[in-house]
């Protein structure tokens, strides 16, 4: 028995040419395996080990060596805390009743930790005033490393590696999570409201917003608004009750606590929103900015990882049901921020711009992690340019580690350049021979005072020198009057000059500050035969260097290029 001849299966015929067909497969067309990749990450993600330790050792460095970047955080902040423990410090008139601007919940939290260090400390103030310090950066840390941590979980360790990245080596969340200020106290709760909602926890999310609007900054309800909304949207009334109650819990409190030390109903958060909103506000009296000031320095913090983060839209619809909605709602905000505070006359970057460092981290990241894929997608069916996507792909990590290796750069500019007053009032402590009731005293140098923390309990008090600033300055607290409750007449919400803020009387100085510059001007302290040289440190011209070196340290060339003077602690020679 014969079996039948094989017969070969006949060809399928096109008219088409297979190098352009539709169904023709070429490695473009090959499902992008990083996504696969992040797909299979994502159901174990990052341990928390790897972020801890991490944002850990990069927090740390902030602790020990960041500098105090606005004098806002020294007399409204530092100051009365300094006099809720010792009794003692500077009052600005936000604090005064009569304007009740500034809550003394946010400064309880802290007192919280630094009260238990002054008795394990005693009389070592300097080492109180970094354990607040430590206390912030194990909050950043905290809240960092479970926004990573959600990240890697829900879209892959990648994305998660890059947002780490971003958060240890960026020049801006180096100084922003140290620095003590309400504004970083939302940036807090913002990272962990994100971080939250990524893990499906709507109303503690809500919740935790609700905190950071409240007990930080008020404003930073622009940077939470997109998450709150659609956590409404998803589960209304579980969240609704939660962020209600939080709510009502927190303002309640700031309300009974600020009438014990105003002794005086009043809402400091209302008081706040008025003066800046309601009433039209005076804040243009410290000074204005154009309409770009917020771009200009978010790219001086994050340098062209900022461009990235503002690229996040471009970039979404390549991925948009990998990404949207979540990701966008927690990365909307940047943009919301930006437009409404840059149409403010009055811009503070460091005060103000902080609660949306951590967005922009997240931003950049994941535009930066994208771009082989919006190459595949741009470009699709041309295999010419397969080279330049599997490039992109290795040159991404080396790219990202070039701009992170230059605010890296920048972080240490800033250190080095500009730590001095920090580190010469320290040397104060080696010369307590000077007596108690000893007098220090600041001229222009004012806004650099780094706080009575650095202050020896030898010397009786410090006083400003009229140096022909013309605003309203800080005045110590007055007990005769009632201490947090007094409501002194020299203060006022038009930023003149009182005349009880200047030491008249320059012969009554023990000791005196003074930052000596190539001027054409004599100082004080360069009179050699009533002022003797104690200590003096390197601080860096702002005028006289040139902006691309100072704004980056580069080994040899940022001593050789920059012009510095001299930061001096000065005592008066005995008659």
């Amino acid at each position: 028995m014969s079996l039948p001849p094989r017969q070969r299966r006949p060809r399928p015929t096109t008219t088409e040419d297979p190098s352009s067909s539709s169904s023709s497969y070429s490695k473009l067309d090959k499902p992008d395996r990083s996504d696969d990749e992040d797909a299979r990450d994502a159901k174990k993600g990052l341990s928390w080990f790897l972020p801890l330790f991490a944002l850990g050792t990069l927090r740390y460095m902030s602790v020990t060596s960041n500098i105090i970047n606005d004098c806002d955080e020294v007399f409204n902040y530092w100051e009365p805390l300094h006099y809720l423990i010792y009794k003692s410090g500077f009052q600005t008139w936000e604090y005064s009743s009569q304007f009740a601007l500034r809550s003394y919940l946010y400064l309880m939290f802290h007192e919280l930790v630094a009260r238990p260090a002054s008795w394990v400390f005693s009389e070592d103030k300097v080492r109180v005033f970094y354990a607040v310090r430590l206390f912030l950066g194990i909050i950043s840390v905290i809240t960092e490393t479970v926004l990573v941590v959600a990240l890697s979980r829900r879209y892959g360790k990648r994305l998660a590696s890059y947002s780490l990245a971003m958060l240890c080596l960026s020049s801006g969340c180096f100084f922003a999570s140290t620095s003590f200020l309400p504004s970083s106290f939302s940036m807090y709760a913002v990272t962990l409201s994100s971080a939250l909602f990524l893990l499906g926890k709507h109303a503690l999310a809500v919740s935790v917003a609700a905190a950071g609007v409240i007990i930080g900054w008020p404003f930073s309800v622009l940077a939470v608004l997109p998450l709150t909304f659609y956590c409404l949207y998803k589960r209304f009334k579980q969240v609704f009750i939660s962020a209600a109650v939080t709510s009502l819990v927190i303002l309640g409190l700031s309300f009974i606590i600020d009438h014990y030390f105003y002794k005086r109903w009043t809402s400091s958060v209302f008081n706040l929103l008025v003066y800046n909103v309601v009433g039209g506000g005076e804040s243009h009296l410290y000074g204005t900015e154009g309409p770009l000031y917020y771009l200009r320095n978010g790219f001086n913090n994050f340098n062209f990882c900022f461009v990235l983060a503002l690229l996040f839209l471009a970039m979404l619809p390549i991925a948009k049901k990998k990404y949207a909605p979540d990701l966008l709602v927690i990365v909307s905000p940047i943009y919301i921020w930006i437009a409404f505070m840059s149409l403010q006359p009055h811009k503070e970057e460091r005060s103000v711009f902080y609660p949306c460092y951590v967005v922009v981290c997240r931003g950049d990241s994941k535009v930066f992690s994208s771009i082989p894929m919006f190459l595949r997608c741009r470009f699709h069916g041309n295999l010419d340019l397969y080279p330049l996507i599997c490039a992109a792909k290795i040159l991404r990590p080396i790219v990202l580690s070039l701009i992170l290796c230059a605010s890296h750069s920048r972080t240490f500019s800033l250190i080095n350049g500009y730590s001095a007053p920090l580190e010469i009032y320290k040397h104060l402590e080696h010369h307590d021979d000077a007596g108690p009731g000893s007098v220090l005293c600041v001229g222009s140098e004012w806004h650099r005072f780094p706080s009575s923390f650095f202050v020896p309990d030898y010397v009786g008090e410090v006083r400003w020198l009229d140096d022909g600033f013309r605003g309203l300055l800080p005045i110590p607290f007055n007990h005769t009057m009632g201490g947090t409750a007094a409501a002194p007449p020299y203060f006022n919400n038009k930023n003149k000059a009182a005349d009880e803020q200047f030491l008249r009387d320059v012969n009554t100085c023990t000791f005196l500050i003074e930052l000596q510059l190539q001027r054409p001007y004599p100082s004080r302290g360069s009179d050699i035969s009533k002022w003797e040289v104690l200590a003096a440190l390197p601080y860096l011209d702002r005028e006289l260097s040139p902006a691309k070196y100072r704004s980056f340290f580069i080994p040899y060339l940022w001593q050789q290029k920059n012009v510095f003077g001299l930061y001096k602690l000065l005592r008066r020679i005995p008659e």
